[in-house]
């Protein structure tokens, strides 16, 4: 008979409002490590200036517990559940909607979310519902990875249903295309996250989860991270540069995840997160 791991309802609500205040203070190792490699590779005096700034602003709100930009965001959730687990009441999405209503409260983080898209968009005052994607695993563990998004990187997404005949090349167009279109809103140097294949949703949440890879690591797959490099090299020689004034750094990195698709299409989605790539994870 199978045995199932009773779980904290309190302290996975507990345990995601903690979430909330780290991954708005505290940007992660890995993306202040590309940072000060992608530093040396910036030619222009201004670009050089925004990456000192980019540095301090991280030093303050981790040591002031401020958050590190005032957008912080809608809550995306990437949630890993073991099959064995059980709650001792309520759900998942109970317990992670309850975390974000407290973490967003403690830690004095701007509540963005509207409780109607197009009508009433009345604030709904703790930054909830937050968006939870959940995939099933096998185990008793429960990991939960925690990404904000904010409005300026977010609304420059774009998602286009290429033809396969379109190709590589193709693939590579819309991303050049995309970044010349966002410009400065983004803040760049942005971290560009693509979702190539599936279906049309399938390609878009492929490309957000692609912005939660260490940055810099390559795809595991060759031939994708040959493109990766490429599409870099391409984004970072517009001239966009540091907050779109000028420069030789665009872009800190380009991620790839694909999954397979149907004959007659080619979905590329294209997902933006600013220089403050924020996320924090625990598992529980």
């Amino acid at each position: 008979m199978q045995k199932f791991r009773i779980v904290n309802f309190d302290a996975v609500a507990a345990a995601v409002a903690e979430l909330c205040g780290k991954a708005a203070c505290d940007l992660p190792e890995d993306v202040l490590d590309r940072l000060r490699q992608m530093e040396t590779q910036e030619i222009s005096d201004l670009g050089r200036d925004f990456f000192v700034q980019y540095f301090e602003n991280a030093r303050i709100a981790r040591n002031e517990r401020m958050a590190l930009c005032q957008d912080t965001g809608f809550a995306v959730f990437f949630v890993e559940l073991g099959d064995c687990i059980r709650f001792d009441r309520g759900t998942i999405y109970d317990a992670i909607s309850e975390g974000v209503a407290c973490g967003y409260r403690k830690y004095f983080l701007r509540k963005s979310i509207v409780n109607d898209p197009l009508f009433d968009r009345k604030n709904t005052t703790d930054n909830t519902p937050p968006v939870i994607h959940l995939e099933l695993v096998p185990g008793d563990k429960l990991h939960i990875t925690l990404a904000p998004k904010g409005g300026g990187a977010e609304n420059m997404s774009a998602i286009r249903m290429l033809k396969p005949s379109d190709g590589r090349n193709g693939v590579i167009d819309f991303a050049l295309e995309t970044l010349r279109n966002a410009g400065g809103n983004p803040c760049p140097p942005t971290v560009v996250g693509m979702g190539i294949g599936g279906t049309f949703e399938k390609a878009a949440f492929l490309s957000k989860k692609a912005l939660l890879r260490k940055l810099g690591e390559p795809n595991p797959d060759p031939r994708y991270a040959e493109l990766e490099q490429e599409i870099l090299e391409k984004i970072n020689a517009t001239n966009i540069g540091p907050q779109g004034l000028g420069g030789s750094i665009t872009s800190l990195a380009v991620h790839i995840e694909f999954f397979p698709c149907h004959i007659a299409s080619l979905p590329v989605a294209i997902n933006l997160n600013c220089h403050a790539a924020r996320h924090a994870e625990v598992e529980i």
